[in-house]
């Protein structure tokens, strides 16, 4: 848990602190939300009941072009929000959420995309004796993403606008500790916004359209992280993947990659001799091995220093059924420098996560 937060919180530092902008033209908003909890897995249908609310407030800096990757995301901001939302269920108590967040632009800057991702903490989380029915959280600490897709409209009176639209707010500790069911929570929301300067500098607009590509570059990358299997009671188990594949960057903001993973997921030791004993019509023998092989396609968006990775992978060696064949990965890496990056992701098997995976890696 503690390399969770260490890491989360790498993710606010690398957002704010790894920018060279010139300017600190700040926004603040603030807006209010309410909707419907998403029926994802029956297993909740119990907890769905009742409409969560609460507030998003965010402070946003602007860009205007002083770097190229500005310019070519048309001029986004970055910044911090802070969550809280009543799920008004009372198994599943209060969250509350810190995250780093991008906010992108469309139609003359009316349409705002915002993408935040982050910590959350729950006020009442599963518990054998006192709150068994919270089987959507394992731990109060979980990790949380939220996308918002406003209309926007800054400075309507002085200093004053306004924005409302659709977001989509979800909390989940992949798998860190069970149960862990997760929420999903789709929302209206209406809000108010602040430029704390009166006036904008002008966005700049120099940039050269000039095709750009990268020879085949090869990856190495070593992975890790703390999870556990579906049985609520079982121990945590560290988990260790090693990666190499090769990528080509096909210009300033794509690279397509094709590699191998292999998978030490200890906590399938434990699952497996559980099922061969609990469960003898299941056919385990408790002798399968629990490492896994898996072959990828992916894709990596290049945002400044950081970039957004996501790949599609296959098992070619799957000695014991674990949620299928099929899995993905998602997640924001950092690079330092030309080759060294660090990453934080989530690998799940279609909508069921099994793990927040910490990496490091090379790119030669």
């Amino acid at each position: 848990m503690k390399l969770r937060l260490v890491g989360f919180f790498c993710i606010i530092n690398f957002v704010l602190f790894s920018q060279e902008t010139k300017t600190h033209v700040s926004t603040f908003d603030i807006n209010y939300f309410t909707g419907q909890k998403a029926l994802h897995n029956d297993a909740i249908l119990h907890l769905i009941d009742g409409r969560p609310d609460g507030f998003i407030a965010s402070w946003n800096v602007k860009t205007f072009g002083y770097q190229d990757w500005e310019q070519r995301f048309n001029y986004p901001d970055y910044g911090l929000s802070f969550s809280y939302q009543n799920l008004n269920n009372e198994p599943l108590g209060k969250n509350f959420a810190l995250y780093a967040h991008y906010n992108f632009y469309f139609f003359d800057r009316n349409l705002m995309l915002r993408i935040g991702q982050g910590l959350a903490y729950n006020t009442n989380p599963y518990d054998r004796e006192t709150n068994f029915k919270n089987i959507a959280f394992g731990s109060a600490l979980m990790s949380s993403t939220y996308v918002m897709l406003n209309y926007k409209k800054e400075q309507i009176f002085k200093n004053f606008g306004f924005q409302t639209g659709l977001a989509l707010i979800h909390y989940s500790n992949a798998n860190v500790k069970a149960p862990n069911t997760s929420v999903n929570s789709i929302t209206l929301n209406v809000g108010l916004t602040y430029n704390l300067e009166n006036e904008n500098p002008e966005y700049i607009s120099n940039l050269k359209k000039e095709k750009y590509t990268e020879p085949v570059k090869f990856n190495l990358a070593l992975r890790s992280g703390i999870n556990q299997s579906d049985v609520v009671g079982s121990a945590q188990y560290p988990f260790y993947i090693f990666s190499a594949y090769a990528d080509k960057r096909v210009s300033h903001l794509s690279a397509f990659q094709f590699g191998t993973d292999v998978f030490f997921s200890n906590f399938l030791k434990e699952l497996i001799e559980f099922q061969s004993i609990a469960f003898p019509e299941l056919g385990v023998s408790g002798n399968e091995d629990f490492k896994r092989v898996g072959i990828f396609v992916g894709h990596e968006l290049f945002i400044n220093k950081m970039s957004l990775e996501s790949q599609l992978g296959y098992y070619v060696y799957y000695p014991f059924d674990f949620e299928g064949r099929v899995y993905f990965r998602a997640g924001l890496k950092r690079y330092f420098g030309e080759k060294w990056f660090g990453a934080v992701t989530l690998k799940s098997h279609g909508a069921k996560a099994e793990a927040v995976e910490f990496g490091i890696g090379i790119r030669i």
